[in-house]
């Protein structure tokens, strides 16, 4: 069957201005009119809305939360919930880590104990705290360290996260430091929560201060021109600024992760720098074709805006799909990457062209002494396109090899969920997790809890605690029935509560911990129970993201058919489009697993590896470093969909198309590049492995992916790649998404000047 070419190849204007692209009808042409013709009051309108996004988005991190990993409606959120409702006092979140000033003494001299009783009873006295336990009030050998130079006092504060967090921030100058005979240390999960929040603020401005001067010195570089270059960098502020509104309106009704603003900033910047790049670089070859400003800016539209259109639908549409998790630490990075992806494209399709017609041919004002002088811009990738070509198979099956061996370190991956080890060592709520983890038989923190419901009889319930104190890493179960070691009672009941403390010495994120969960759930009894606790959210969580990533999966790898479907009027172009952006995150994974979990570079990095990944960031990090790939892959296909609808000829559509967008999808990919290590500077290992992760799955498809296996695999399928059914292809046609054809520009040589070697 002859592939059906687009009816754009029956078009060629003889120059530049033989029609008025403003005139042009539907969506594009009515955009492109109000762009330029009211471009001042455009603008004007901009800076209203930038300034009150300024206003309105100003305390959006003091609004969010660093929770957001259990599953609503899970075995452990239900009990989770139960707990805090009916005995909120056993589910402490605040530690304070007692010791001697004279480091001569324990904790069990009479000096210290008298002191530290007394914290205590101050701590009880706080009208945000409650359920104040202390090792001198019980004697629990759990709350004393190993060598007794340790002891804990545990609290719980009352109220939200908003609510914990101002308490803590009060009650820490109080309790900190040194009382009477002993120094106190702060830590538990209020502190630990506190503590992320403050390193991410901290380390976001740091980010932004590396990225914006880094950023704007490679523009200068990519267009020569100091005025061109700012173009980009301020869409991107203005993105950040408009996504940072958007956030803090939406913590108004749901809860929003710390990570998000991370993500916006990352994506703000990125995202719309690389469309204000593709669309200034176009803008500027319609004026050196010979275009007016105004008809340059309509032109842009319809062309490269038409293709940021579509790459920012892709990316969203990939983000969206963590919509269909259930935990809100993704649901809440959707949101805001559908936001971020939005504002960007808008501000690139909206207040860029305006700008761009004010300016005129001034856009090329400022040239400095840097960047591409002269020359033939796109040889070298037009050169290495047809060396690629003529080596097809080699090419293809080697890069998919090497992609594929670099993935390889992801098949030993061990998923867990993120602790205070994420932080600075120098942190003290760290440092305080770290000493019950180094220092106590069993850390307090990380007691799984087991919710009892019913009217248990006491012989009933004796024997269920005693099964669990028998199960591998449990240090001793505390309940109604009493306290259990070994299956033996060794205390009698403490006041009865309708729970059971199981106190383990297995890391909370752990094969063991999650292993452990599973053995207490297992134990057969007579009544309810219920499992929480770090372990128990892990294990549920594992579970609830197993059971959702297919969906998620298909969510993006049917918008994604579609979408390319539309823009390209191929079927089996969207195919090769999914399995060459999935291949290209091979080497993200792969070096997921070798530094982060394994721990190489950890020294040099700066982290502290914990032999897991945190369970849900391997899909955060997909479905952005995907919908990247996709942002590059957009505009590749749809340049070389533009050359072959000029001049049907699919090989030397490939090159022109990789001529055309080499080095602007390369610039792209170093500037996204840069955010994204900015980002990875954090001292917080999550958002470390996020920004240097995608920031190597983004140079990865722009300079291997896009320079080597997309030629070598479009040479393979030849002109089959642009072949649909007649009536796809009838159905793109009337969806009106074709592009125009366009003239020649100066710098590259027609098909007439140049004939198409024979031999690809």
């Amino acid at each position: 069957m002859t592939p059906q070419t687009s009816p754009t190849s029956q078009t060629s204007p003889s120059s530049p201005t033989s029609s008025s692209p403003q005139s042009a009808a539907g969506p594009r042409g009515r955009v492109a009119r109000a762009v330029t013709t009211r471009p001042r009051l455009l603008l004007l309108l901009i800076l209203l809305l930038t300034a009150g996004a300024v206003v309105v988005g100003g305390g959006v991190a003091e609004r969010m939360s660093s929770g957001g990993s259990q599953i609503p409606g899970s075995e452990s959120s239900y009990a989770t919930a139960e707990l805090e409702r009916r005995w909120p006092a056993s589910q402490p979140n605040l530690l304070l880590l007692v010791s001697p000033r004279d480091g001569s003494r324990d904790v069990d001299d009479p000096a210290v104990a008298s002191a530290a009783r007394e914290l205590a009873r101050q701590l009880a006295d706080e009208k945000t705290v409650l359920g104040v336990v202390s090792y001198w009030q019980t004697e629990d050998a759990a709350l004393r360290a190993r060598d007794g130079g340790e002891a804990l006092i545990t609290a719980r504060i009352k109220g939200d996260e908003d609510a914990v967090d101002e308490a803590l921030e009060a009650l820490e100058p109080r309790y900190r430091g040194a009382q009477g005979a002993v120094d106190v240390r702060i830590g538990g999960p209020a502190a630990v929560r506190h503590a992320s929040q403050e390193v991410i603020a901290d380390d976001l401005v740091r980010a932004e201060v590396i990225a914006l001067p880094v950023t704007l010195v490679l523009l200068v570089v990519v267009f020569g021109s100091a005025v061109a270059a700012a173009l980009p960098l301020l869409v991107g502020i203005v993105s950040v600024l408009g996504t940072n509104a958007v956030l803090r309106v939406i913590t108004e009704f749901t809860d929003v992760s710390v990570y998000a603003q991370n993500l916006t900033t990352a994506l703000g910047l990125g995202l719309a720098i690389d469309y204000a790049l593709f669309l200034v670089r176009r803008h500027r070859e319609e004026l050196a074709a010979g275009r007016d400003p105004r008809d340059a800016v309509a032109v842009t539209l319809r062309t490269a805006g038409r293709t940021v259109l579509y790459s920012a639908l892709t990316v969203a549409v990939c983000l969206a799909s963590m919509l269909v998790f259930e935990q809100y630490f993704l649901r809440s990075l959707a949101y805001a990457g559908i936001a971020v992806v939005l504002i960007s494209a808008a501000a690139s399709l909206v207040a860029l062209p305006a700008a761009l017609v004010l300016l005129g041919h001034r856009v090329n004002a400022l040239r400095l002494p840097v960047g591409r002088r002269g020359g033939n811009p796109g040889a070298g990738w037009a050169r290495l396109a047809r060396l690629v070509m003529r080596r097809a198979p080699l090419f293809a099956v080697g890069t998919v090899a090497v992609l594929l061996a670099l993935g390889l370190p992801f098949m030993d991956v061990r998923f867990g969920t993120a602790d205070d080890r994420q932080l600075p060592a120098s942190t003290e709520a760290r440092a305080v997790q770290q000493e019950l983890r180094d220092g106590f038989p069993g850390s307090p923190g990380s007691a799984l809890a087991v919710l009892v419901e019913g009217k248990p009889a006491a012989k009933a319930l004796a024997e269920y605690s005693g099964e669990v104190s028998r199960l591998p890493y449990v240090v001793q179960v505390a309940g109604p029935a009493g306290r259990f070691v070994d299956g033996k009672r060794v205390t009698d009941a403490p006041p009865a509560a309708g729970h059971l403390s199981v106190l383990h010495s297995a890391e909370s994120a752990s094969p063991q911990s999650v292993s452990l969960v599973k053995k207490i759930r297992a134990v057969p009894a007579s009544f309810e129970t219920s499992v929480t606790g770090p372990a128990a959210v892990l294990a549920d969580t594992q579970h609830g993201t197993a059971e959702r990533l297919p969906w998620a999966l298909a969510v993006i790898a049917v918008t994604t058919l579609i979408l390319v479907f539309l823009l390209t009027g191929s079927v089996l172009l969207p195919l090769l489009t999914v399995l060459v952006n999935g291949l290209s995150l091979t080497a993200m994974f792969g070096a997921v697993v070798w530094v982060f979990q394994d721990g190489h570079l950890s020294g040099p990095l700066g982290f502290t590896p914990t032999g897991d990944i945190e369970t849900a960031l391997p899909v955060l990090m997909f479905c952005v470093a995907f919908g990247l790939s996709m942002d590059y892959g957009v505009f590749l296909v749809s340049r070389i969909k533009e050359e072959y609808g000029i001049g049907g000829d699919h090989r030397e559509a490939v090159v022109l198309g990789i001529r055309r967008t080499g080095g602007l999808i390369t610039a792209a990919a170093l500037i996204l590049a840069v955010v994204m290590v900015a980002i990875g500077t954090s001292r917080v290992t999550n958002i470390k492995m996020l920004g240097l992760g995608v920031g190597l799955a983004v140079l990865m498809d722009a300079m291997v992916v896009r320079a080597l296996l997309v030629p070598a695999v479009l040479r393979l399928t030849g002109r089959a790649t642009w072949w649909a059914p007649a009536p796809l292809r009838r159905l793109q046609r009337r969806a009106g998404l074709e592009e125009e054809a366009r003239t020649t520009y100066p710098d590259i040589p027609t098909r007439t000047e140049r004939p198409v070697s024979g031999r690809t």
